[in-house]
């Protein structure tokens, strides 16, 4: 079975207008509802990832890492973006293991390199073998090493696509907050396609918290 790639949104499981506020209840529920997945179909094969949300937002726009890493103290907001998202993969990761679900976290600072902003290379090997194991890897977006900037944050989509190539996933599912893409009445809008966006493009608008 080809694999699926699921993103749970940080504005999903955290408040992303506070600090560090995670929604303990909301990721306690998504972890058992992913163990009955896996346990009615156990073919399945599930790469998770998940948002920063209030946890790496602070640091990131303080520094203003995404633009670029070459000061001392950009550094500095380097550690602390990667060390904020780590915080939260732990707690995501805790939540399946409480759950049932065999999960093991992969960092993207760690096997990620970037040019100008863009994701040029990234292990995917870990993860396949993750997957092979049975187990369920688990990325999130993360502070990562560029040629150019020195440093950037990339994020869960941009990892996710730069494994597209390799993993060759059969979807990618996106967990939000809302039931789906909202329209300006704040009506779910049933299907987007490239004819249809300038219709829709009205509506489109920045995150409530800074991206990361």
């Amino acid at each position: 079975m080809t694999p699926i790639f699921l993103k749970l949104g940080g504005s999903l499981i955290t408040d992303k207008t506070g600090v560090e506020a995670v929604r303990a209840d909301v990721l306690a529920r998504l972890a058992g509802e992913i163990q009955q997945a896996r346990q009615a179909n156990p073919d399945l094969r599930l790469v998770l990832g998940h948002g920063s949300g209030s946890f790496g937002h602070v640091a990131g726009a303080k520094y203003g890492t995404r633009q670029g890493v070459h000061t001392a103290q950009e550094w500095r907001g380097f550690a602390e973006v990667s060390a904020a998202a780590l915080r939260l993969n732990r707690l995501v990761t805790e939540a399946l293991l409480a759950a049932g679900v065999p999960a093991v976290s992969l960092q993207p600072c760690a096997s990620a390199m970037c040019v100008d902003g863009r994701i040029t290379t990234i292990a995917a090997h870990p993860i396949q073998a993750a997957l092979t194991a049975g187990l369920l890897p688990v990325i999130h977006g993360d502070a990562a090493f560029d040629t150019v900037r020195g440093g950037t944050i990339v994020s869960t989509e941009e990892v996710m696509m730069a494994l597209v190539e390799t993993l060759r996933p059969s979807w990618l599912l996106l967990a939000g907050e809302t039931a789906g893409g909202l329209d300006l009445a704040g009506q779910v809008i049933p299907r987007i396609t490239p004819q249809t966006l300038p219709q829709v493009e009205a509506a489109l608008g920045g995150s409530r918290g800074t991206d990361v």
